[in-house]
């Protein structure tokens, strides 16, 4: 449980402190939420070639490096959504648009609806994850698996055979 005194013990202040600094509860989300974002953002921002398994990778890891404030954050913030609205899905359109323009994807794919269905798919894995359904690698696997999947549908005719070669080695449980 995240509380205003734990949060005080952690940073090594008075609880009076932190309410001072942050403000209540759901300011102290919104803190929350945004350290892990720029931290995410700080992850994101230097990824060569803009991959999106980079994307989704680092957004996972991030994630599962701090279960109890990550799951939290999800469960019981309820503008948790905004977390995933800044930057993953951004750097994600960005990836897509960047393999479309390398040649991995068709010229007729529309990389912001492929992103965001990569996204939602994203998001489906997370809350198996937050309420525990499944462990930190079932959730790295099913988000990759996402993003497979959109990227083998979406591939280029010269890079058909490179982009379903994860789907065939790959299990998807």
């Amino acid at each position: 449980m995240i509380s205003t005194e734990r949060i005080a013990e952690r940073a090594e202040v008075s609880p009076a402190t932190v309410y001072n600094l942050i403000g209540p509860r759901e300011k102290i989300w919104e803190a929350l939420a945004d350290g892990f974002v720029d931290e995410l953002e700080d992850r994101l921002a230097p990824l060569e070639a803009d991959d999106p398994r980079d994307v989704v990778r680092s957004t996972v890891q991030l994630f599962v490096s701090d279960p109890v404030v990550s799951r939290r954050m999800v469960r019981g913030w309820e503008a948790s959504g905004l977390v995933l609205a800044r930057s993953p899905h951004t750097q994600l359109r960005r990836a897509m648009a960047d393999a479309r323009t390398r040649g991995l994807l068709r010229a007729d794919i529309d990389t912001d609806a492929l992103a965001a269905v990569v996204s939602a798919s994203c998001v489906g894995a997370l809350h198996q994850w937050v309420a525990g359904l499944i462990d930190d690698d079932r959730f790295l696997t099913r988000s990759l698996f996402a993003l497979d999947v959109a990227l083998a549908a979406a591939a280029a005719d010269p890079c058909r055979d490179q982009l379903l070669a994860p789907l065939r080695t790959r299990d998807a449980k």
